[in-house]
């Protein structure tokens, strides 16, 4: 701790960009601001709601370059398997996706020159099994944050919800002979 009160009395103009909560020292707080930060901390509300449960999450990830592509998807899935999340389906797509656009070379004249330009599309998949609600959000939030340059998500989550009512009990009837 005397290294980071050493550090900050050197900078000086700096410590402005240090946020005190960083810091874990009571020195560092006043008594009025440990109060207010036990005010904040009372004030939340209770969760009284249960966890979601999701069946399956689906991830899949685009990128233009297979290598980047690779590493990504190597590294969501090792950060899922450290959480001790069950991995499913892990799977690249062989073919990659091809747009081909084909313009003129020249505006006005030249009309048999033409240019083609090609976007190659690579994919992957990876489906996380039986996963709650607040594992997945802290889950997908590293692993968005590590997201690369050229590297595209979409995630698609699939609740597990309890039956209504009207169908877990069956109906009764009344039989009058």
């Amino acid at each position: 701790m005397n290294i980071i009160k050493n550090s900050i009395s050197r900078i000086g103009r700096l410590q402005v960009f240090i946020p005190r909560l960083l810091i874990n020292e009571a020195s560092y707080c006043t008594a009025a601001e440990n109060a207010s930060l036990a005010n904040v901390s009372s004030a939340l509300p209770p969760v009284s709601e249960p966890d979601k449960l999701y069946k399956r999450v689906e991830l899949e990830i685009r990128s233009n370059e297979p290598a980047v592509l690779k590493s990504y998807s190597w590294f969501a899935k090792t950060s899922a398997e450290h959480l001790g999340i069950e991995v499913g389906e892990n799977r690249t797509q062989r073919i990659a996706h091809k747009e081909r656009y084909t313009l003129l070379k020249s505006v006005h004249v030249h009309k048999k020159h033409r240019v083609q330009y090609e976007i190659r599309t690579h994919f992957h998949f990876l489906h996380l099994h039986r996963i709650t609600g607040s594992t997945c959000d802290t889950l997908l939030e590293y692993i968005e944050r590590n997201l690369p340059e050229g590297v595209a998500m979409k995630i698609t989550k699939i609740e597990m919800q309890r039956l209504p009512e009207y169908l877990s009990t069956p109906p009764t009837t009344n039989k009058e002979n």
